[in-house]
């Protein structure tokens, strides 16, 4: 009890570049950098904790300033040499910026930055989480970091690069740390358990190595933590995850086999018996995400790379490959998604244990409720369980306005009822209601769903004229068509429409007036990206007549027994009607106006549904 323990960490810190575990492309930049003499006054390191930012700052220090230096080897016996090593050097001054991060400690180390190196070669200034600093601490230490005086050196750093200041990296030489790899962790740490006589089993090793996510400094303090445990048998993964509190494998497979296979009853008691063995919500979640991920690893990777990715042994890579076999991928990714999600339910919930089993026995439902052959049935059942459609439901939209309702209502009548036998020919007569007939190939054709209507004559183009106008939902755009513009041609394959003026022209043209257009010709025609010309008129032009044509009195007709009565009147002739009215009282209520005054002044009227005052 002489002497004072010294954290395995500690005491196994490299002290020569060539002593650094991995980070190779380091090593061999700063060794020519010596050798070659090409010293840079800033760098910058940056990378994942425990990776050796630190470590490799001081052994470059130790490297500049050592008595038989700047050399690749410092010999480790000089004063400098072991000040840096005992970390109270005089020249070489570490700061931790997270409680330097004030101005005035900027401006503190600028004061001392101007003085010459005591006993070294440099004056050496190791800023560590640079990224602390505040702006202000920054852009005190642009300036000199950019030139610092001779024999001066600073070396940042960070875990956060993306917080340092752009022009502070522009400044710096910037050295990427990457993780350590596994193997180099477990041979490092094999080496250092054989020099402390640790007796601990490889499996044990890689379980250390994979839980430090690539750290050097958490794995060596964890296998401190680990050597107390030594005794006559050797430290296995069992141990270590007693004391991380994580599951064992069996554990989580004897969980994970109650989900998989749908059994919420085996999955709820294997949960009851690891919670009460004083394992938190939380942790029990997160190692079942764990293992599910291996489960996915297995179902999808070559035998080669899976004792890589997972760091199983060959006894548990066989039990996962059979449970594999019986789930999808997709099943597996959604477990994993749901599982995720009750990770984040239970670190904010208030009663952690509730959704901990509310979640095992959703997965152990969802498991079975995610197969794809289930989910294909289910899609197939909802295909083929929907209503027989009939004309009338394959139409979002009204059907055509030649019919009525009386003609959809006998064709859908003949759609249900059974064929009847053969009638003698019925007498005519008024009373007698006529028998459904059957139907023929024209009326057939009227009901089909159709891509694109059918084109119309040249007769009826006044008619869509109003149709399109009635169509368009924005008034001035409807206005501005109504007063200046005339149909050309109205087709399902092309409309060509001119404007009486230039100017309104361009109006059309730009803006959303003119796609205001083309989706009233598309709720007409039923297609989509009609195509509209809108130009100035031509002398070869022929405008339609938009005025529409009179409503004529339907003459009474006794109906015959092969037709059913047409008792309404038709969509195309109420449309008519509709703009015969408002067309008469615009004529009315605008004449008065539109003889005496300019086409503008009787545009704007017309746009904002506006009088002139006199």
């Amino acid at each position: 009890m002489n002497e004072k323990y010294i954290p395995l960490y500690r005491k196994y810190r490299p002290q020569r570049l060539e002593e650094i575990v991995g980070q190779e492309h380091i090593k061999k930049a700063l060794t020519n950098a010596i050798a070659m003499d090409k010293i840079s006054h800033a760098y910058l390191f940056t990378g994942p904790r425990g990776t050796g930012k630190t470590s490799t700052a001081r052994i470059f220090a130790k490297s500049l300033n050592c008595k038989e230096g700047p050399t690749i080897n410092p010999c480790g016996k000089c004063e400098n040499c072991i000040d840096i090593t005992n970390s109270v050097p005089m020249d070489v001054i570490e700061i931790d910026a997270a409680s330097n991060r004030k101005v005035e400690d900027a401006q503190n180390i600028l004061e001392k930055v101007m003085y010459a190196p005591v006993n070294s070669r440099y004056k050496i200034y190791i800023i560590d989480e640079v990224h602390m600093l505040s702006n202000t601490a920054f852009n005190a230490l642009l300036k000199t970091l950019e030139e610092p005086p001779k024999n001066v050196i600073f070396i940042l750093a960070t875990t956060e690069v993306h917080k340092v200041l752009d022009t502070i990296k522009s400044r710096c030489q910037r050295f990427d740390f990457r993780r350590i790899t596994t193997d180099d962790i477990v041979k490092h740490l094999r080496y250092i358990s054989d020099c402390e006589k640790i007796n601990i089993t490889d499996d044990a090793l890689f379980t250390i190595a994979k839980n430090s996510a690539g750290g050097m400094r958490d794995s060596i303090a964890l296998l401190d933590q680990l050597s107390i445990l030594d005794g006559e048998e050797a430290i296995s993964t069992d141990d270590i995850n007693n004391l991380l509190g994580r599951l064992s494998f069996d554990t989580l497979h004897a969980l994970s086999n109650g989900i998989t296979s749908s059994n919420p009853q085996e999955a709820i008691e294997t949960l009851e018996k690891i919670y009460n063995s004083g394992n938190e919500p939380a942790q029990i979640l997160t190692n079942l995400l764990d293992y599910f991920k291996n489960l996915l690893i297995v179902k999808n990777c070559k035998p080669e790379i899976v004792f890589e990715l997972t760091q199983l042994n060959e006894a548990q890579i066989k039990e996962l490959q059979a449970q594999a076999k019986d789930l999808d991928t997709h099943q597996i990714t959604f477990l994993i998604d749901k599982t995720a999600d009750y990770i984040k339910e239970v670190k904010t919930t208030n009663n952690p244990r509730l959704w901990l089993e509310v979640g095992v026995i959703d997965l152990a439902n969802l498991a079975e409720n995610t197969s794809l052959m289930e989910l294909q049935n289910r899609l197939s059942k909802l295909e083929s369980g929907a209503p027989v459609q009939t004309s009338t439901a394959a139409y979002k939209t009204p059907p055509a306005p030649i019919l009525n309702r009386q003609k959809i209502k006998d064709l859908t009548e003949e759609k249900t009822v059974k064929p009847a036998e053969p009638i003698a020919q019925p007498q005519i007569a008024q009373t007698t209601k006529p028998e459904p007939q059957k139907q023929e190939p024209a009326a057939e054709e009227d009901f089909a769903p159709m891509p694109k209507a059918k084109s119309v004559s040249s007769d009826d183009i006044s008619v869509l004229w109003g149709q399109l106008l009635e169509h368009i939902s924005s008034p001035p755009t409807r206005a501005l068509l109504k007063q200046w513009a005339n149909p050309i041609k109205i087709t399902p394959e092309e409309t060509v429409l001119t404007m009486k003026n230039e100017i309104f022209l361009n109006q059309i043209q730009n803006g959303n007036k003119k796609q205001a257009l083309i989706e009233a010709l598309d709720s007409i025609f039923n297609q989509s990206n009609s195509n509209v010309i809108i130009r100035l008129p031509l002398p070869d032009d022929n405008p339609a007549k938009v005025s529409p044509r009179p409503v004529s009195t339907p003459k009474k007709t006794i109906p015959s027994p092969l037709e059913p009565p047409q008792d309404e009147v038709s969509y195309e002739e109420i449309e008519q009607a509709k703009d015969e009215t408002s067309d008469n009282s615009e004529i009315s209520n605008k004449s008065g106006y539109k003889e005496s005054h300019s086409d503008m002044v009787n545009m704007v009227v017309d746009l904002f549904d506006g009088k002139i005052i006199e």
